[in-house]
Formats: C-alpha cells, sequence, structure tokens
C-alpha cells in the first residue's frame, strides 16, 4: 500500500513585479498556512518517506515547511522541475517514476494542474485546490509504476480555512 499527499504551495506573494512568476515567494499568510498545515499532517499520525516538490520558490518553500515539521532537512526534499505547472501526463510520470522504496509521499506542485490532477484521482472532485491544500489518497500498490492503472482509495482533503 502507497499514500500520496498532493499539496499546493502555500499563498504566494505578488510584492515584487519585477520577480518572475518562478520566483515569487509565500506572503505573510503562506508563511503561516504552511507550518500549521504541516502541524496538521503530523499530527495526524502520517509518517512520509519523500517530499517531492516543484523547483520554484514559493513551492520549494512550503515543501521545506513540511520537511521541517518532519525533522527532514531541506537538503533532503527531492526538487523536480516537471512539477512547476505540471499537466495531468506529468503528474502520472513523476509519480510512476518513484522510488519504490517509498511508502508515503508528499508532493508539492501548482494550480491549475493539479486541482485538474486530483480530480481524475478518485470520485471526490473539488472545485479548485486552495493555496496549502492537501489531498490524500492511498493506492495498493507495490510500485509506483502502477500508479496511472491502480485504484484510488480517497483518504482526506484539507485546506487551511477548512475548520477542524
Amino acid at each position: 500500500m502507497k499514500q500520496l499527499f498532493i499539496i499546493r504551495h502555500a499563498k504566494s506573494s505578488w510584492d515584487y513585479s519585477e520577480w518572475n512568476d518562478f520566483e515569487r515567494t509565500l506572503n505573510n499568510r503562506g508563511h503561516q498556512d504552511a507550518p500549521a498545515m504541516a502541524t496538521r499532517l503530523l499530527n495526524k499520525k502520517i509518517t512520509i518517506d519523500a517530499f517531492i516538490s516543484s523547483s520554484a520558490k514559493r513551492a520549494f518553500t512550503t515543501a521545506a515547511y513540511f520537511a521541517a515539521a518532519y525533522n527532514v532537512a531541506e537538503k533532503n526534499i527531492i526538487q523536480v522541475p516537471e512539477l512547476y505547472h505540471a499537466s495531468v501526463a506529468t503528474f502520472y510520470k513523476v509519480i510512476g517514476s518513484l522510488n519504490n522504496s517509498y511508502g508515503s509521499v508528499a508532493l508539492f506542485s501548482h494550480n491549475p494542474g493539479i486541482t485538474t490532477f486530483v480530480n481524475e484521482l478518485t470520485n471526490i472532485k473539488i472545485d479548485n485546490m486552495p493555496t496549502c491544500g492537501i489531498f490524500s489518497i492511498n493506492i495498493p500498490i507495490d510500485s509506483w509504476k502502477h500508479f496511472a492503472t491502480a485504484k484510488k482509495q480517497f483518504l482526506f482533503f484539507d485546506y487551511p480555512k477548512n475548520i477542524i
């Protein structure tokens, strides 16, 4: 059994118009939401074997907050440039090539692709993956290469404004 936690980057800043989209950082709310959501995940007694992130600054910074909550060094976050504005096909390709030693993976990426992707996985549909939202599934596979064709089981959906 594998577990996947699909996480959209936290709220980003538009303060510096000279920055290109790839370089945008988190805003104050993003810097609050990311550690709070990481703590929520940790409080569910969920283990994470690998943190996989788009190499865009806002996604990687979000991943770093989650990794820190799990006492994982930032240098151990696996950066996958293809996850920046990834298509559904790219999500499947990246996940299908994951190391099989990872039983649970947190994957950090961007809209609009992330919303389209999570809506393909189960019968649970969402209008928009909110910033720092977490969509989680179980997959009854031993090898990530079978991810695309495997039946996925919805586990939970959480996001910063969700009152729990």
